[in-house]
């Protein structure tokens, strides 16, 4: 079940980078009417949050380490 939510999570995180790279494609064009423009920019940006909070949620999940008795702890380098 994991694989399948996360494979879900990937999936819906390309099409939203796809769409924000199409909308980026269309206002770098400068043929879109302003109201459009601004309508665009609005997804654009909703779209960027998102992406950058399951980059965050990801960064942190991979920023953990399993210990001996199961849990999770942050990953901390001791030099």
């Amino acid at each position: 079940m994991k694989k399948y939510v996360k494979k879900i999570l990937c999936n819906e995180n390309e099409e939203s980078l796809k769409k924000l790279e199409e909308i980026v494609k269309e206002l770098e064009n400068g043929t879109v009417a302003l109201d459009d423009a601004i309508t665009k920019f609005t997804e654009a940006m909703k779209l960027a949050s998102s992406c950058n909070e399951k980059l965050k949620n990801a960064e942190e999940s991979i920023n953990k380490i399993l210990t001996k008795d199961g849990s999770l702890e942050d990953f901390k380098v001791e030099e």
